[in-house]
């Protein structure tokens, strides 16, 4: 059961992890995924550990914000750590979007990669930041500590092989990396709305609710379904412009 609820909640971490090795130089992107993801495995573990101890203290509020009605808020380390991590997967989602429709390409192409220590560094601060609710989630099943554990090992040695996979489907079908945007997209703003309900914030008095999974899932499904029909849709009028071509030359 634990392994499962980290499968399901990691899904968004795996795409991420598959998107931001890319900017890896290309000999270098199976390695850094596997370390990127070997290192947070670890680190997770002692985030595990960590929390089990001080659970109790990254829900206590340190502190408010109350400016005229309009914003109010009370803050913990947790809805911190979630509201910057869905902030900074929501700026590097929109960069990379507004990058791929920018008109200056051919300066694209020959911008150098990002060092493999930079993008290895960066999977593992995101993975923490995912594992956060995971963990939290996992705790509320059991206590035992060793069970987590496992729990998190054999999840992240799956994500280890399914991002192998993950990243050489994008590579072959570069039409889905803009779906992939758009559900890391989604998924700052999952986040934000998570980490603000965390903090209780109200703008003008109407509360932050955070995004259910439901509606998570419901939306990434909505995505996909319409990539894919506009995707066959667009190879149908291309054919059907073809078959036109030919009619017309004859």
């Amino acid at each position: 059961m634990l392994v499962l609820l980290q499968a399901v909640l990691g899904f968004d971490n795996l795409l991420y992890i598959s998107l931001e090795s890319k900017r890896a130089p290309e000999a270098d992107r199976s390695r850094v995924r596997k370390l990127g993801i070997g290192l947070a495995i670890i680190l997770r573990i002692v985030l595990l550990f960590v929390l089990v101890k001080v659970v109790e203290r990254t829900q206590n509020v340190f502190g408010e914000v109350h400016w005229r009605g309009w914003v109010d808020g009370e803050f913990t380390i947790h809805s911190l750590i979630v509201l910057f991590g869905g902030a900074f997967i929501l700026y590097t989602a929109t960069k990379e979007i507004l990058h791929m429709i920018a008109l200056e390409e051919a300066n694209a192409q020959t911008k150098p990669p990002t060092s493999a220590g930079k993008v290895i560094a960066m999977i593992v601060i995101m993975n923490l930041v995912f594992s956060f609710d995971s963990i939290l989630s996992a705790m509320a099943l059991t206590k035992v500590f060793w069970v987590m554990a496992t729990a998190i090992v054999i999840s992240g040695l799956m994500m280890i092989l399914l991002a192998e996979k993950v990243s050489t489907f994008l590579a072959k079908n570069r039409m889905y990396e803009v779906l992939g945007l758009f559900v890391l997209f989604i998924v700052g703003v999952m986040l934000i709305s998570e980490g603000g309900h965390l903090a209780h914030l109200k703008f003008f008095g109407n509360e932050v609710h955070a995004m259910t999974k439901t509606t998570f899932y419901f939306v990434i499904a909505v995505l996909a379904l319409t990539d894919i029909v506009q995707s066959r849709y667009q190879r149908k009028l291309l054919a059907a412009k073809g078959a036109a071509q030919i009619d017309t030359q004859l």
